[in-house]
């Protein structure tokens, strides 16, 4: 018994080193995110001083780094996979038997203790693959993390370009109620007509469809941002800015785009874990094939009549119908799906990539026209027509008619700088594998 107790301890120094961490793995996630140029989340006490100035784009990606519910659940997740390779580090515990049997000689006792010894020999294997899996979990919180931050600065894009496109449709809403009312008065006076007048008339009530259905867009981009910063109550009367940041001096070039992309992208990474992990799972299969139960047991027994009988015995399951043939071909199946998916994977991400970039050339182009060409040249026409009003060679309403048509221009201008900013997002997230999550 004593040599058993000293082997049982030995097995317990082997499986007794590994623990869990104080963070639950997030460190390592940390530092993915850095090196991918991702945003660290602050410290909770700093989210009042954030919510209490105008909300920028990074600030809000902060919050929602630290407050978003399903960002929480992934860390979750993580502790889960944690913990399963602090456990497969560990080996099952041993069992005790006692059996004690009354005869006509006497009492026969009869004492085992069982070691789980496969557990042992595969011990090694068995904890390579957790830590892939565990390393893998990692990798899915990361990319949980920046898909988190993504959406949250394409939401805050969305909410501040309708927030600015409801602000200028009430100053058009403004403008055509007094258009309109000038007309209803000049009506009256004899001075105009019918048609012009229900012209007016037309616009003004085109003007407040549109207003209410720019303060329905804006209510719903805020929300869609409010639920990824995680905010209720109170937090929710946060500012934002009146309008969009102004485009760069030149959009920014990325030289080999898709090579950079597949070192970096995090579910290119994962693609790889899982299969490092089916092939350590498919040789723990092929060990396994025929010897997959494999238990020693030490043996101290009392006979009646005071004689003692010690020894060991082994427990082996015979495959006399199951040769684990079945269970290798399996694993093999399930290997080469895996391998089929990290190509196709990967021909996706370089896709991906590439139109990310030229899409973010394009929204640059076509915002930097509205900037550099439509909006200056609809300006100028707006000021040489108040310059004709002010000389008196036009109407008040030809100066309105001309107000009217810049409406559809500065609206697509906004829209074209807020398409450039969520290119820009895009493109960001095509780079590192967030955008693979959407």
């Amino acid at each position: 018994m004593r040599h058993a107790l000293c082997y049982l301890a030995a097995l317990f120094a082997l499986s007794g080193c590994a623990s869990l961490s104080a963070d639950g793995g997030q460190d390592g996630v940390r530092r993915l995110v850095h090196e991918r140029g991702g945003p660290a989340a602050p410290a909770r006490a700093s989210l009042a001083a954030l919510l209490a100035q105008p909300l920028s784009a990074e600030n809000a990606v902060s919050i929602a780094l630290l407050n978003n519910r399903g960002l929480q659940a992934s860390y979750a997740e993580l502790g889960i996979a944690e913990a399963d390779l602090v456990q497969a580090g560990r080996l099952s515990n041993p069992a005790f038997s006692f059996g004690r049997l009354r005869g006509g000689d006497g009492v026969d006792i009869e004492r085992k203790l069982m070691l789980p010894v496969i557990g042992l020999l595969t011990m090694p294997l068995t904890r390579a693959l957790e830590q892939r899996r565990y390393e893998q979990a990692q990798l899915r919180a990361a990319a949980e993390v920046l898909r988190v931050a993504d959406e949250t600065r394409r939401a805050w894009y969305g909410a501040v370009a309708a927030g600015q496109t409801a602000h200028y449709m009430e100053q058009v809403q403004s403008a055509a109620e007094a258009g309109a009312e000038l007309a209803r008065r000049m009506l009256e006076a004899g001075n105009w007509s019918a048609l012009q007048q229900a012209r007016e008339q037309a616009f003004l009530a085109d003007a407040v469809g549109q207003l209410a259905r720019a303060r329905q867009a804006q209510v719903a981009e805020r929300e869609k941002l409010i639920r990824l910063m995680g905010l209720s109550g109170a937090q929710t009367g946060f500012v934002l800015p009146e309008r969009l940041p102004d485009l760069p001096a030149a959009p920014r070039t990325i030289g080999n785009a898709e090579e950079q992309a597949m070192a970096n992208r995090l579910d290119i990474l994962m693609a790889q874990k899982e299969l490092a992990g089916l092939a350590t799972s498919l040789g723990l299969t092929r060990a396994t094939r025929f010897v997959n139960l494999l238990d020693v047991s030490y043996l101290h027994n009392s006979e009646a009549g005071g004689a003692r009988a010690t020894g060991y015995e082994i427990s082996l399951e015979i495959p006399l119908f199951d040769f684990g043939g079945v269970r290798v071909a399996r694993a093999e199946a399930t290997y080469m799906q895996a391998l089929q998916r990290a190509a196709a994977g990967a021909i996706d991400a370089r896709s991906q990539v590439r139109l990310s970039y030229v899409a973010y050339h394009s929204a640059y182009g076509v915002a930097r026209h509205y900037r550099d060409q439509v909006v200056p040249l609809k300006k100028r026409i707006s000021d040489e027509q108040l310059l004709r009003y002010n000389g008196m060679l036009i109407s008040v309403f030809e100066l309105l008619a001309d107000a009217r048509e810049q409406v559809a221009s500065v609206n697509a201008a906004i829209e074209a700088q807020r398409d450039f900013w969520i290119a820009d997002s895009a493109l960001q997230a095509a780079m590192t594998g967030a955008a693979g999550q959407h």
